[in-house]
């Protein structure tokens, strides 16, 4: 049984009790919809508290939204997302974080001026230069667009700057040159900066919509969130149908967080530790 510390000083229990009730106003939505994906019915109060549930609309989800094709088109376009975001961040954060040269100072504030700026803004370029290298309709519009991230690039710099640059300097001693110092030294230390950012770059190029539906026409190019947005069009007024798909496309990402979820806190913590 759950019991509470009688040492729990009055804030700290009030503090407890702000993120109890915000535990349960975020994760209220998610359960009532995990819930209404087993009605076997319309979703009403009373169908909801009955054992009548059902594993059917997970069946017809799947088969009619054609998410199979969908999940591996966006684990392929993740995951080689996050490869490409992990390697130029790594370098480019490295560079901005150890090597004194010229103008990093100002190449530093492009990076961040990069932050503000909306992807949707820049879409117009993006098209044209995706349809002059012919890669519309490609799994390079949607890969390549959001290959290199100001956020990543920062995150990582931030992160090499709390590793004490004695470490770096040994291995230096021992022969090693730059790229042994941060394949060796430098980015096995900035393991949860790098799940960080993986967690990030995975979950959002998942979650993308605008991509797949401004560079892609092609039927056996569409990822899980455009299936959903398709689904959803066909099964309007089917609110389980519609809630068992929206689970199928959630849950991934949901399983991914919960496993790199440490990692994840101590790699926000770390990185504000030294400007």
């Amino acid at each position: 049984m759950f019991k509470l510390n009688p040492n729990l000083k009055s804030g700290d229990f009030l503090s407890l009790v702000v993120l109890l009730l915000g535990a349960f106003i975020v994760l209220l939505p998610l359960f009532v919809v995990f819930l209404t994906s087993f009605e076997p019915t319309a979703a009403s109060p009373e169908n909801l508290c009955k054992n009548n549930w059902s594993l059917a609309n997970y069946r017809v989800a799947w088969q009619q939204g054609k998410f199979l094709l969908a999940f591996a088109n966006s684990t392929l376009v993740a995951i080689a997302v996050t490869a490409f975001q992990i390697v130029t961040s790594a370098s480019a954060g490295y560079a901005l974080a150890r090597l004194k040269f010229r103008g990093r100072q100002a190449l530093l504030l492009v990076v961040l001026a990069t932050l503000v700026i909306p992807f949707q803004l820049l879409v117009i370029p993006i098209f044209l230069v995706l349809k002059w290298g012919h890669l519309i309709n490609t799994y390079g519009a949607l890969i390549l667009p959001t290959a290199v991230n100001g956020f990543g690039i920062f995150l990582l710099r931030q992160y090499f700057q709390t590793i004490p640059v004695e470490l770096e300097e040994a291995a230096a001693i021992d022969g090693a040159n730059r790229l042994q110092i941060l394949w060796r030294v430098m980015l096995p230390l900035a393991r949860p900066a790098l799940v960080t950012l993986f967690l990030f770059t995975f979950i959002g190029e998942w979650n993308d919509l605008f991509k797949p539906l401004v560079f892609t026409t092609r039927p056996e190019l569409r990822t899980v969130q455009l299936a959903l947005a398709e689904f959803q069009e066909q099964f309007t007024n089917n609110w389980p149908l519609m809630m068992a798909a929206v689970t199928i496309a959630t849950v991934p990402v949901m399983v991914l967080f919960l496993i790199g979820q440490r990692q994840f806190i101590q790699g926000i913590a770390a990185t504000g530790i030294k400007n």
